[in-house]
């Protein structure tokens, strides 16, 4: 498929290369310009674009972009196909300051509203480190599996199969007003679940409880030191729910 993938970050370097990888035609576009994007993101075969020029003729666009900035994007996205797939997998954490999100609208579905058409939440329930070093082929035991939610049945279908792509079993979370199972931090946030696990960890949410250990977050990560591990962080998530 012809994929585009906007930020370059931790997460968006990670798929770009990865979906590269598996065989996809990437292109990659950040807000700060093409010399923003890592060389070794681009070792696979992803291309660097300008984000002006990133969007048309894709089959699939991965927002992986901070929270709270698709609503700058929206005139980029109104001339892009409706049947092209928007794939979001940003969260909201303390100190963002969205009042919507605050007060309990699901984050995917702000960023869907802000954006101006639907979307997908993918990829945004496992660590930057889990996604670069984990992955493996389909049908390894122990394979972690990602949460994927999106109100349209064939674009969640699409988003599963490159979540597979990029070496994780991809799980059906159900509609995007369902999606607040997997934010932060849920019990199946970030804590490497099995696609046998992952089931009664989403059913295990509550939002109240999750916005209390996602708020904090800072003070828990604090208690863990200098330059924790991704084991360290994992442990931590999973600790805050036992």
């Amino acid at each position: 498929m012809k994929i585009t993938v906007i930020g370059a970050g931790a997460i968006g370097g990670n798929l770009a290369a990865k979906l590269s990888t598996a065989g996809h035609d990437v292109r990659v576009a950040d807000a700060r310009g093409r010399e923003a994007v890592a060389a070794e993101v681009l070792e696979s075969g992803a291309r660097a674009v300008p984000l002006e020029e990133s969007v048309q003729g894709s089959d699939v666009i991965v927002l992986s972009i901070p929270f709270g900035v698709a609503g700058q994007l929206a005139d980029l996205f109104a001339s892009v196909p409706e049947e092209t797939v928007v794939i979001d997998t940003a969260n909201y954490y303390p100190g963002m300051l969205s009042e919507a999100v605050d007060n309990g609208q699901v984050e995917s579905v702000y960023t869907a509203e802000q954006l101006g058409r639907p979307v997908v939440k993918a990829w945004n329930a496992a660590l930057a480190g889990t996604q670069r070093t984990r992955g493996v082929p389909a049908g390894t035991p122990g394979r972690i599996a990602i949460p994927v939610a999106g109100d349209s049945e064939e674009a969640r279908k699409l988003a599963m199969s490159l979540v597979d792509d990029t070496g994780f079993d991809p799980y059906d979370a159900g509609t995007l007003a369902d999606s607040w199972r997997q934010q932060p931090n849920s019990p199946a946030y970030c804590t490497e679940l099995t696609l046998d696990e992952l089931p009664a960890a989403l059913a295990a949410a509550d939002r109240a409880k999750d916005a209390r250990v996602r708020d904090s977050l800072p003070e828990r990560f604090a208690a863990l030191g200098a330059d924790p591990t991704v084991d360290d962080v994992v442990e931590m998530n999973r600790a805050a729910h036992r």
